[in-house]
């Protein structure tokens, strides 16, 4: 009897590092190897499932702290792009009324078509900084976007 009881658990151990046991085979295979008759043969098994259930046991006792807040740096990042959209949208809009009252019923000199061009090139380049703070944003969003939805999946299981 012995000798088949041994190669029924042989065979459940070939099963379960193929991982097709059943929770009851493991089971099984618990309560062999933490028993005192386990074959020499498969003494060398016995360690690995007295940690295993130890290590079911283990639970974790801590608090996990959970807040929905969005982060500080981002609030202040958010403030920043406002305030630079801001201010390239009032000298924009300075530049045109501005242009618009000097050119109403004269010729543009030369100098007035170089600041106007100035005033364009530098519009311009503060749009480009808008852009590309927006885009980094935007790359911050996702990950606080990837951070969400892990955070829904772990609690919402």
């Amino acid at each position: 009897m012995e000798f088949n009881n041994e190669k029924h658990i042989e065979k459940l151990l070939a099963k379960y590092f193929e991982a097709t046991t059943t929770v009851a085979e493991e089971k099984e295979l618990q309560a062999y190897f933490n028993g005192d008759d386990v074959a020499p043969h498969l003494q060398e098994y016995t360690l690995m499932f007295q940690y295993f259930a130890v290590a079911k046991e283990e639970r974790y006792t801590g608090e996990v702290p959970v807040t929905r807040s969005t982060p500080s740096n981002m609030l202040s990042y958010k403030k920043w792009i406002s305030v630079a959209a801001v201010a390239v949208l009032s000298f924009g809009i300075y530049f045109t009324v501005n242009n618009q009252q000097t050119n109403s019923g004269s010729e543009m000199t030369i100098a007035e078509q170089q600041e106007a061009e100035k005033a364009y090139q530098q519009t311009k380049e503060a749009f480009k900084l808008l852009a590309m703070n927006l885009e980094k944003g935007k790359e911050q969003m996702s990950y606080l976007k990837e951070f969400e939805e892990t955070k829904e999946k772990v609690f919402n299981k």
